[in-house]
Formats: structure tokens, sequence, C-alpha cells
């Protein structure tokens, strides 16, 4: 048996993907039409850039999602080769398309998410079922936006299901599908500084009150808590360990998909056996090699190696 097939199975669920549209524009004027400078389109979807981030690690991923019209179609077919196995349910309606513009004067961001179709409960049976049987005892990634007809419950309803089988299950999402994750305990979870303020219904104005509020969700029962800062970095928490990292200094051209090109790397690393803070080292430097891509582009592995010597772990 060869090294990639004695790892466990890695699974992500995306139920809500869309097409990302991005745009390079010197400046957004109102009432104007304005003209870009660069465009591109590429898949998304949280679990998908999970998926894709795996891939460029070298690490198969299994990527189960729904997808629907037209823009379906073209989802795929820009996914088709950027992930190893895909899993897409057909539904009625549009997968919805997202909007990402970078202004260049003065630097900002701005980001449109579409809504997505509705989905039934007999289709979400189907796909969890699909989630659950590719797991086995392995890891399932559930991230992403909440399309319409998927209760707030749901990942901890699946979370459960997944603990039952011996798999583990790593959940990046916000608002009360988080809160109530959180509530099933997890083996990960992955939310910025303002998803954890809301968890925890308090400002977080420094590092330490991160790593304090991190610490309270391994109280309520999640194993590791990796709370992402932004250029400032990312803290690895569980009950026993706090390891607080330091991102490389980057340009940084868009900030989507650089979360979950760490969330990537984290169930990359965690699930081979590596310790935490090469997990830690290895998801910053995939989150900011991400955001020195433009649009919805992931880290270039050839870049990985500079990036790693880069990023700053300690204890």
């Amino acid at each position: 048996m060869d090294a990639e097939h004695a790892l466990p199975p890695i699974v992500t669920l995306t139920l809500n993907p869309c097409v990302d549209v991005s745009y390079d524009v010197d400046q957004l004027v109102e009432d104007q039409k304005i003209h870009a400078n660069a465009n591109r389109l590429d898949p998304g979807g949280n679990g998908i850039n999970v998926a894709r981030a795996l891939k460029r690690l070298q690490r198969a991923a299994q990527a189960c999602t729904v997808v629907g019209g037209e823009i379906g179609d073209l989802f795929i077919r820009l996914v088709k080769h950027q992930v190893d196995h895909l899993h897409a349910v057909r539904i009625d309606g549009e997968t919805r398309i997202n909007v990402t513009v970078q202004q260049r004067q003065p630097r900002a961001q701005f980001e449109i998410s579409g809504i997505g179709p509705q989905l039934d409960a007999a289709t979400l049976q189907h796909i969890t079922a699909t989630v659950l049987d590719r797991t086995g005892s392995g890891y399932a990634v559930l991230t992403g936006s909440r399309m319409p007809g998927v209760p707030t419950g749901y990942y901890a309803e699946v979370i459960d299901r997944l603990r039952a089988q011996g798999a583990r299950a790593i959940v990046d999402a916000q608002g009360e599908m988080l809160e109530r994750a959180v509530a099933a305990a997890p083996f990960l979870i992955k939310p910025n500084r303002v998803e954890l303020e809301q968890l925890v219904r308090r400002k977080l104005p420094d590092t330490a009150a991160v790593v304090q509020a991190a610490q309270q969700m391994c109280a309520r029962g999640v194993q590791w808590v990796c709370a992402s800062l932004g250029g400032e970095g990312a803290v690895l928490v569980s009950a026993t360990q706090v390891l607080v990292g330091r991102a490389p200094a980057v340009t940084v051209a868009s900030t989507v998909g650089a979360g979950d090109s760490m969330v990537g790397a984290l169930v990359h690393a965690l699930s081979r056996g590596d310790p935490p803070r090469q997990a830690l080292r290895l998801a910053l430097a995939c989150g900011s090699g991400t955001a020195a891509q433009p649009g919805t582009e992931l880290f270039d592995p050839q870049a990985l190696p500079a990036l790693l010597a880069l990023t700053q772990v300690s204890a």
C-alpha cells in the first residue's frame, strides 16, 4: 500500500458552491460604469476551495457538492481539473454567482455573495449519506454558507453522525450554524476574529484575548481551535496547547480563499500525524500564498518552501 492510500480519507462538503467572478478596477464611482483592468472566473465555495488546496498539497480529497442550471455546468467545467474526486448532485435552480471587486485607489476589497437555489430535504439527505459513506473513519470538512432549505442545526447533526462512525469533523462556518456546531464538539473549528467574537459575545482586541476565547471553545468540547487573524497570523489552541503563528508578509491581491487554504493545510497535516506546530506553519504559509494571488486563485505550491521559511510559530 502506498503512502497516499495509507492516509485517512478527507471529504469536503459544499452545499452552496458558486462561480466566483473577480474584477480589478482603479476606483468605484457611484452611478458610473467602471471598466475593469482585469477579470477572471474561478470555481468557488469554501469546501471546493479546501479540496483545491488539498490537491495542490498532493493530497486527494473527495469533494461533495450540489449544482444547478447553466451556472452549475460552468462550475463543473471550471473545477473538474482542480479537484481529484468530484461528487456533484444535480438540483433545480441555478448555482449562485459571487462577485469580488478589488479597488486599487484607495485599496479595498468588495464582495457580493449570491443566495443559491433551494435545497430539498431528499437531496440534502442524499448528499449527507454520500459524505458519511465517503468519509468512513476519516476527516470531513463542513464549511460554507447555508443555502435555502438547510436547517441551522445541520452541521451539528452531521458532526454527531460522523462521530458515531469514528470520523472527525472540521467546521468553518459562522453565526448560528457555527454556534450549534460547537455544541456538537467537532474535532476542529477555524473561525476568524469576528466569528470568534460572535461566539463568545465580546470583543477580542489582542492575541491574548483571542487565545482565551479559543480556550473557552475547547472547554466546551472542541478539540482544536484555529483562529485566523488576517495579516497578524493565527493561533492554534487545544485544551493543553497554545501556539501563536506569525504569517509571512505578502502583497495582498485578494483574501478570497485564504481561510480555505488554511483549513486544507490543517486537515492535511493533522490527519497525517504532523506536530501541531508544523500544521500551523503550513496553514499560515498556504493562507498567505493564497492572499497573494488574484481572484480565487490559490497558493502556488512551488512558493511554499520560501513562505514556510518566513513563517514563525511559538508556544
